[in-house]
């Protein structure tokens, strides 16, 4: 399990700490050295121990015993560490006698744990579990995850396949003639597809043409809370303004149901509810409104216009399966009805779990007592533990999860953290997961490099969904499905690897005692009232390593954050991100552990100058503060700096700290005073603010010092100055450039790095044709032309230009008439992205390669030519959002000769659509 990991990294940091914190340890390095030497003896028996103790409790007791004492002397060192810094501004003589009374303390508590860690490896010889690894190469659970691998060896696709059917009839039942307002369900177990098939139907064209206007979807889950259902049906159906949506934010539970039943009655509507977990659950949410005198009887009316409400639920499906196999073929009627109730509610614990389901069902179906299934009800794990090798509800889950590497189990167990259904920023998570210490360095490869590829491995394993990926396909953002999120948060509280997640609800708890709280716990979440969890007593979890913070909906603020400094002393991770802060108060510098501070989105404007003594933190992200502090260039660990959107244009160093990999958000003026020869590891630059003050020359060699190590570039200008012209070419590792602001030229190719692979331009007012230039960059993969970038009416691609390029956007180009691509131009452009049927695009039939376009333009009579040529050779899918627009995907498989085909059928759709009359 995640023990042996866990204790890995804990080792590790002891080391690093005995490096980097020499000083703090004279007089007791030695007896702190010996410490770290026999941990990381003990470390190599681990190693083999996580493979055998799922099967030997003896095992799992032993790696919980090393695990705890390592935290215990973790907690030692950090509060060593931080105490010597404390001492610094004390007068001489006080702090020579603190020192020694500190040193001597600290001595005696690591001989202490010597003699407890040599206890614990005597104990394991005499439980008799040594060599471990012996005459087992394969465990006996990865050999049970290999053998179900086998038996089901395709995995999920990304894409829809199959259901045709299905889908057929439910759009019929969704478009029908009658006009009542119907309740539609789709019934079945967990993973079968239930939401797959809905997504299909409510993004099927004919759908969308029913319900153009009031067409939402809510994700509702097994925590039902209506007042968040509503708020999200209101923002897909209401055009509101973002006073209105605050408005709204504020009102209860009851008058948010009367505002949706006010704006829905009068019209014809569609709702999904996804994953609706009990009748009980629906008909909460579809209860009375409170005060409305026309009220039909529900939040959702019947206004008699052919409104729908399509629900996804596993509940009557699980049922039906537990009473198969429980009650044979005898109704369950028959039987006594508190039988079927506890019946009822032991299905509700299986999270409709087919594999749980069959194990419960037949295991009560050998006795009919009363006292027997209630006794199975209170201990239901323990019951279905005794009728085979596969126990309990998440068996099937918790094989995959033993069968993961050591390096993935901390990251995997991290996403506890998170809300459930929480669509998660990977940039976020990889950079939590790094200060957590959870990436390991490996040689010419960044952290956050390896992260990712952490992050795909746990992807590929089904135990992260992707939710959206950048046209380079990388996972922008992800979330976690309901049955992973409780195996991780079960695992999590196991290791102590997490607390309570807060969702603070005055009634459910009013934190009267802080024993709500393990004192050995190290991470917390907040998902809620960020003041109240404030007023509580928190001496309890004096340990705390990270503490985030999760705005799930409303607006809330704090007044006061000095109780994190004072109460949880070893911090290292701290994001607040949506929490409204109205200062930050100056003793934040005395959490000199911490590693990560989070504050974007905050409404903070300034950060105090004691900033610059959190000289560990690795990852600082703020946005629109009205001056940074000049105090980075202290934090010499700094690695990750986001500091976008900044009011003022003051001077700020940071050439000093050379570990940093990404800035973002610097000025041009700030940038111009820094020596960029000394961020020989910054691999991702972003530069903003006014440049009319900037020369050329000398903004164009400090981009070229970063020879070495730049990737990513990007320049955005604000106000009418221009970018300063630059020559890339002596960046050879450069191959992402974005760039928005006006241009006096386009560069030369010879000027491009060879290596360039992404380009966007934005708002540069060009106003010669850019393809001549652009169509030479021999590795271009991405180009993205957006508004204003040229103010031309033509462009034109010759026969041998773009010879790589795959991916094609040009958007908000209100001038542009015509896109002339000669023959042999783009052979390799499989995606073409516009938003203007004004712009005639030739030779569309010789991209033999072209699969997918989007039109981010919506027009009925658009989708309406379309029907021409759908079920040929091309499938239409409607874009949701403000302004919509039409996705067109072709077939797989075709030949050349219907490739050629089906490109003449896109080029004559748009070409007819050019000529539509569009208001």
């Amino acid at each position: 399990m995640a023990k042996e990991a866990l204790v890995s990294f804990a080792v590790e940091r002891i080391g690093d700490m005995l490096i980097q914190e020499a000083s703090f340890f004279k007089g007791v390095r030695g007896q702190v050295d010996r410490l770290h030497k026999d941990l990381r003896a003990m470390q190599c028996f681990l190693e083999e121990a996580d493979k055998k103790q799922e099967e030997d409790s003896r095992v799992r007791n032993w790696v919980s015993e090393i695990r705890e004492a390592v935290y215990d002397v973790e907690d030692i060192i950090d509060m060593f560490i931080l105490n010597a810094q404390s001492l610094r501004t004390h007068s001489f003589p006080e702090r020579a006698f603190k020192k020694l009374t500190n040193r001597y303390k600290v001595g005696k508590k690591v001989e202490a744990f010597q003699l407890g860690l040599q206890d614990i490896s005597n104990r394991r010889e005499a439980l008799g579990i040594k060599n471990i690894g012996e005459g087992m190469s394969t465990s006996h659970s990865a050999q049970m995850l290999q053998d179900l691998r086998r038996s089901t060896p395709h995995a999920e696709e990304h894409v829809v396949v199959g259901l045709e059917n299905e889908a057929y009839k439910l759009v019929n039942q969704l478009i029908g003639r009658d006009q009542r307002r119907r309740v539609i369900s789709l019934v079945g177990m967990g993973g079968i597809g239930k939401t797959t098939l809905a997504k299909k139907v409510y993004n099927h064209t004919q759908v969308v043409e029913c319900f153009p206007d009031y067409r939402a979807w809510a994700y509702v889950s097994q925590d039902c809370r209506p007042r968040d259902v509503y708020m999200k049906i209101i923002k897909q159906i209401c055009s509101s303004t973002k006073e209105q949506v605050e408005m709204a934010e504020k009102l209860q539970e009851h008058e948010l149901g009367d505002f949706l039943h006010g704006h829905l009655k009068d019209n014809r509507y569609l709702i999904v509810l996804d994953d609706v977990w009990s009748p009980a659950d629906w008909s909460c949410l579809a209860k009375k409104s409170s005060n409305d005198p026309d009220c039909l009887g529900s939040v959702f009316p019947d206004g008699g216009k052919g409104s729908r409400i399509l629900l996804t639920t596993r509940y009557k499906e699980s049922w039906d399966l537990f009473r198969r196999k429980a009650f044979l073929d005898i109704d369950a009627e028959s039987y006594l009805p508190n039988l079927k109730e506890l019946g009822e509610k032991m299905v509700d614990k299986c999270n409709g779990l087919p594999l749980a389901i069959v194990l419960l069902g037949g295991l009560l179906s050998k006795n009919m007592s009363h006292i027997e299934w209630k006794k199975v009800h209170d201990n239901m794990s323990a019951y279905l533990a005794k009728e085979g090798q596969i126990a309990g509800v998440m068996t099937m889950l918790n094989l995959s999860y033993i069968d993961l590497p050591s390096y993935l189990k901390p990251c995997f167990l991290h996403l506890s953290l998170f809300p459930e259904d929480y669509v998660i920023s990977t940039r976020k998570l990889l950079l939590l997961w790094i200060s957590e210490g959870f990436v390991l360095q490996q040689d010419r490869q960044s952290m956050k490099d390896t992260a990712e590829i952490y992050l795909n491995e746990l992807i590929n394993r089904n135990l992260i969904q992707v939710v959206r990926t950048s046209v380079n396909a990388r996972v922008m953002e992800c979330r976690v499905h309901d049955f992973i999120q409780e195996l991780a948060i079960e695992k999590a509280k196991e290791h102590n690897f997490i607390g309570t997640n807060i969702v603070v609800d005055p009634h459910l708890f009013p934190f009267s005692s802080p024993s709500l709280f393990s004192s050995k716990s190290r991470r917390q979440s907040i998902y809620s009232d960020f003041e109240r969890y404030a007023s509580i007593e928190h001496y309890s979890t004096p340990y705390l390593r990270s503490l985030l913070y999760f705005n799930l909906g409303g607006i809330c603020r704090i007044s006061q954050l000095d109780f994190i400094t004072k109460c949880f002393k070893v911090l290292r991770v701290q994001d607040l991100e949506g929490l409204g802060i109205e200062n930050v108060p100056s003793i934040i510098g005395e959490l000199i552990h911490l590693r990560y501070l989070g504050l974007r989105h905050t409404g903070l404007k300034m950060l105090p100058l004691s900033i610059g003594n959190l000289r560990n933190l690795q990852t600082l992200d703020i946005n629109n503060l009205k001056r940074v502090p000049d105090v980075i260039w202290k934090i010499t660990n700094m690695r990750y700096l986001y500091i976008e959107e900044q009011e003022e244009d003051d001077p700020l160093k940071i050439d000093t700290v050379q570990n940093l990999q990404i800035l973002s958000g610097i000025t041009f003026n700030q940038w111009i005073r820094n020596n960029s020869s000394k961020l020989t590891c910054l691999e991702k630059l972003k530069i903003e603010g006014r440049c009319e003050l900037v020369e050329e020359v000398e903004f164009s060699n400090s981009i070229a010092k970063l020879h070495s190590s730049l990737k990513s570039l990007y320049l955005k200008a604000s106000d009418e100055s221009s970018i300063p012209s630059l020559a890339m070419s002596s960046c050879p590792h450069l191959c992402k450039l974005d760039i928005k602001g006006r241009m006096q030229k386009l560069t030369e190719t010879f000027k491009f790095p060879r290596n360039l692979s992404q380009l966007a331009l934005e708002a540069c007012r060009l106003e010669c044709d850019p393809m001549p230039i652009l169509e030479k960059l021999p590795n271009l993969l991405t180009l993205r032309l957006r508004a204003g970038s040229y103010l031309g009416k033509e462009m034109h691609v010759s026969a041998d230009g773009f010879p790589r390029l795959q991916i094609l956007q040009l958007l908000r180009f209100k001038e542009l008439v015509w896109l002339n691509i000669l023959k042999g131009a783009m052979p390799w452009l499989m995606q073409l992205e516009f938003d203007n049927f004004k712009t005639e695009i030739f030779g569309l039939n010789e991209l033999l390669n072209l699969v997918e376009v989007k039109i981010l333009f919506s027009s009925l009579l658009a989708v309406i030519l379309f029907h021409k040529i759908e079920d040929s050779f091309w499938g239409l899918t409607r874009i949701a959002g403000a302004e919509g627009g039409m996705h067109i995907c072709r077939q797989k498989g075709l030949t050349l000769a219907s490739s050629k085909q089906a490109l003449e059928q896109l080029a004559d759709f748009l070409e007819q659509c050019s000529r539509l009359n569009f208001v």
